[in-house]
């Protein structure tokens, strides 16, 4: 029997049935995820839910371009590609990202203090799957919260959940947690992601209460990554917190756990002021 035989419904219902006897390794831990990014031996649940897909591939197989072993082959690789990108998308919009940037978009060139080899290692996320974590600081300006988006959009991609936000608005929404009785969930909210990017962080001085919920907060994401973004040296910090034995007790966890990226040189910013004329030479030096 020919592949064209698969046009009856009948024999459709036989193909799902041959689909879902394949099984199914279920959802993966994102640490798995991480360093099982390329497995190919995820079995599926279901026939392509999309009809058109399943018409495209017997057309191929009409054609003689697709035996019987590699038309199951295609559909289950179809199949794949479309819940893989669906559950990018899924957590891409949990992660509540700022911007879509990525390290392919970043100019390394325009900056030649940055340690441009040290930051595309990380794209590597090994430091995800070890539960260390990332601290990018330096002047305004150099593209901190551009490369924290960046790795964040990579470990989505890779299959972790990721939570972007303000250091402030964390520290904020814990608060509040305090008012209503929420404090525990809000915790545990972010406290669950694999990666947390706190930007900004170390801005200001801490209030007592807000140190103390940073404490809790890195206490209960002990083992999953954090990236941090600050204007400050992490030396720098321990003066904004009020308890210095809240403070080595914290930051000697966090830190000693990071990978330290110094971020240096001028801000790229001017060069976007809206109206500024851009010389021939600044934008081939760019």
């Amino acid at each position: 029997m020919t592949p064209c035989g698969l046009t009856t419904a009948r024999t459709r219902r036989r193909l799902a049935a041959c689909l879902r006897s394949q099984g199914s390794n279920g959802g993966a831990h994102p640490s798995s995820a991480v360093n099982n990014a390329d497995d190919g031996q995820r079995g599926l649940i279901e026939a392509p839910r999309d009809a058109r897909d399943l018409d495209a591939r017997l057309g191929q197989a009409r054609a003689g371009e697709l035996g019987h072993l590699e038309f199951l082959q295609v559909l289950c690789h179809d199949e794949i590609a479309r819940r893989d990108a669906a559950a990018i998308d899924r957590r891409t919009r949990r992660a509540r990202f700022e911007q879509t940037l990525t390290l392919e978009g970043f100019d390394f060139a325009a900056n030649s203090k940055l340690p441009a080899a040290a930051i595309r290692d990380l794209a590597a996320l090994r430091w995800v799957a070890a539960g260390q974590s990332v601290i990018l600081y330096g002047p305004v300006g150099v593209g901190k919260t551009h490369i924290a988006h960046a790795l964040g959009h990579l470990a989505v991609r890779a299959g972790a959940d990721v939570r972007f936000t303000k250091t402030s608005r964390a520290l904020a929404e814990l608060a509040g947690g305090h008012a209503d009785g929420t404090w525990t969930g809000r915790l545990r909210e972010l406290a669950r992601p694999a990666v947390l990017i706190l930007d900004d962080f170390a801005m200001r001085e801490l209030t007592a209460a807000q140190a103390d919920d940073l404490y809790e907060l890195i206490t209960e994401r002990a083992g999953h990554s954090l990236i941090l973004t600050s204007n400050r040296s992490p030396v720098d910090w321990y003066p904004l917190f009020p308890n210095p034995v809240v403070a080595e007790s914290l930051l000697d966890r966090l830190i000693n756990n990071s990978h330290q990226i110094l971020m240096d040189g001028t801000s790229y910013r001017p060069q976007k002021r809206p109206g500024r004329v851009v010389s021939r030479e600044t934008t081939t030096s760019q």
